[in-house]
């Protein structure tokens, strides 16, 4: 059979066509979260919940210099200044109220559906929005760790009522152009302050900017924003050692176990977000956050582990924090989760953490939603 010139023409760019407007289609599907944040409001009960509305913490607009709570510590940044930390505390107590407020106003509304509680929550979070708060460029690196830990909270727990199923911005459309171009001005430049650091400088720091960066993108449909967390976490993964430790974690001395689980908490949920939107990260250079998850579960067991790789006897205090061990519902929802994983899992559920988007087991885990696994 001869070959034909025209019918090649006609063939390849045909092909071509179809590709590209496959690749198209697939590049323009929405992003979205983990399925547990589609879920409706649980009961939708009448009348107001009668707390009345709290007065809206004032708004950020400061200069972003705070002190440390490790000033004056040695490079390993583990040592407690408490003079320090009660003058951070003192600066920040707005910040804090409002993560931890609309956090808790969120999860009360979708377990009541108040009408009273919604509103209470977009006044709090519409008033932070038009006062473009947390967006001083005058800023140290505790500053702008502060803006992008309460991005995180504010926009995880805004997760919630964009994507449920109830539907609850329905009516609300001008808060929710206020503050979801807010969130957007804060995740670019959040983005801007943690991009391209050299990696010894790229730490647990790096990893909650990524997930408010993530969950930020989600919220606003922003496949930029997406990309840019997916690369932070693939240069995270890539630092863990082949015995599953991050080694500027270790530098944390006799925080080190500690900091190796406080940085599973945005890995997980940006793994899992990822996940939701098609990208595996799971296996990242071989399995990378596996082996992290399994090394913090075996160091509770015996913290002796982390002492033999960096000398330091662990300081287990922080890790009897419920909360702190929050990444697990995320991280079992991405690997086989057994024996001392799942048990500690089951005993500290539910999870409930401000920075992860509230409700944490009700997300990845519902069953187990009240703790009676």
């Amino acid at each position: 059979m001869k070959h034909c010139p025209l019918a090649r023409q006609l063939f390849v760019p045909g092909i071509l066509a179809l590709a590209v407007f496959a690749g198209s289609a697939q590049a323009a599907a929405p992003l979205r979260p983990p399925q547990g944040f589609l879920a409706p409001v649980d009961k939708v009960k009448e009348g107001n919940s009668g707390k009345g509305c709290a007065a809206v913490p004032t708004p950020y607009t400061q200069s972003l210099q705070f002190r440390s709570k490790y000033e004056g510590s040695d490079k390993s940044r583990s040592t407690l200044n408490p003079e320090a930390d009660k003058a951070f505390r003192s600066a920040t107590h707005d910040i804090n109220d409002m993560e931890k407020g609309t956090s808790k106003l969120v999860m009360d509304y979708m377990r009541d559906g108040r009408a009273d509680e919604l509103d209470c929550t977009l006044s709090w979070l519409t008033t932070w929005a038009k006062a473009d708060a947390l967006m001083s460029k005058d800023f140290n690196h505790t500053g702008k760790s502060i803006r992008k830990w309460t991005l995180a909270s504010l926009s995880s727990a805004y997760l919630h009522l964009k994507f449920s199923a109830s539907h609850p911005l329905v009516g609300h459309e001008q808060d929710a152009q206020v503050i979801e171009a807010w969130f957007g001005r804060l995740a670019d430049q959040v983005v801007s302050e943690w991009d391209n650091l050299p990696l010894d400088k790229t730490n647990n720091h790096s990893y909650w900017a990524a997930w408010s960066v993530m969950s930020t993108a989600v919220v606003l449909n922003r496949r930029d924003l997406f990309d840019w967390s997916v690369k932070e976490f693939k240069i995270g993964a890539d630092q863990v050692d082949p015995q599953g430790y991050w080694p500027n974690e270790l530098k944390r001395d006799q925080r080190a176990l500690a900091y190796h689980a406080y940085a599973m908490q945005p890995m997980a949920m940006i793994a899992s977000f990822a996940q939701a939107n098609g990208v595996d990260l799971r296996a990242e250079n071989n399995s990378a956050l596996l082996r992290v998850g399994q090394r913090v579960v075996a160091g509770a067991k015996d913290p002796s582990i982390f002492q033999k790789v960096n000398g330091s006897e662990q300081d287990m205090s922080e890790l009897e924090t419920t909360s702190k061990w929050s990444w697990l519902e995320p991280w079992c929802s991405l690997y086989n989760c057994d024996g001392d994983a799942l048990a500690r899992k089951r005993e500290g559920e539910p999870f409930k953490t401000f920075r992860l988007g509230g409700d944490v087991t009700k997300v990845f885990d519902p069953a187990h939603e009240k703790g009676n696994g």
